[in-house]
């Protein structure tokens, strides 16, 4: 059965709650975008069931739409919504109307319940990460791009699925 994760903001104006089927935090993302919105550790997503978002004080929430490649020939807008508190900037959620079933809590926004620590950290983005930045402490699987498992997969490969 899925979790039940209640989140907020750092200010409190926002507050929600969704389904999980996919609440370990297990994946720490190193990308630019994720350090630069998410702080120098970078961010981990969860997996939630989009349908199931309820949310209090949807006035102030915020979206950004991430620039990918800046400053190249490629430059574009990413098709993500990254959802934050427009009063404190806690970032909250991140949403792809490409994965519509999905949407993606921040672990950092998650009050309740308390997350399970992963066996292993799966560090990924590597390629982007400047030399400053430090990995965590403890068992890690490191990846210069992308893992080999969306959330989804990783979950039901290390049976902590919640159907």
């Amino acid at each position: 059965m899925p979790v039940e994760l209640k989140g907020s903001c750092h200010c409190g104006a926002v507050r929600f709650s969704l389904q999980s089927s996919t609440p370990v935090p297990y994946q720490l993302c190193l990308c630019s975008i994720c350090r630069k919105v998410g702080g120098v550790g970078g961010s981990i997503n969860l997996g939630g069931h989009s349908k199931t978002l309820k949310i209090e004080g949807k006035e102030n929430i915020s979206v950004y739409k991430a620039v990918l490649d800046r400053d190249t020939p490629e430059e574009r807008i990413a098709s993500s919504e990254r959802n934050f508190c427009k009063k404190c900037s806690a970032m909250l959620w991140l949403y792809d109307e490409s994965w519509p079933e999905l949407i993606h809590p921040f672990a950092s926004a998650i009050d309740s319940p308390e997350l399970e620590e992963p066996k292993t950290m799966v560090c990924i983005k590597l390629n982007s990460k400047p030399s400053y930045v430090r990995l965590p402490e403890g068992r890690k699987e490191k990846h210069e791009d992308y893992g080999p498992y969306s959330i989804e997969e990783w979950h039901k490969r290390h049976k902590v699925f919640a159907e």
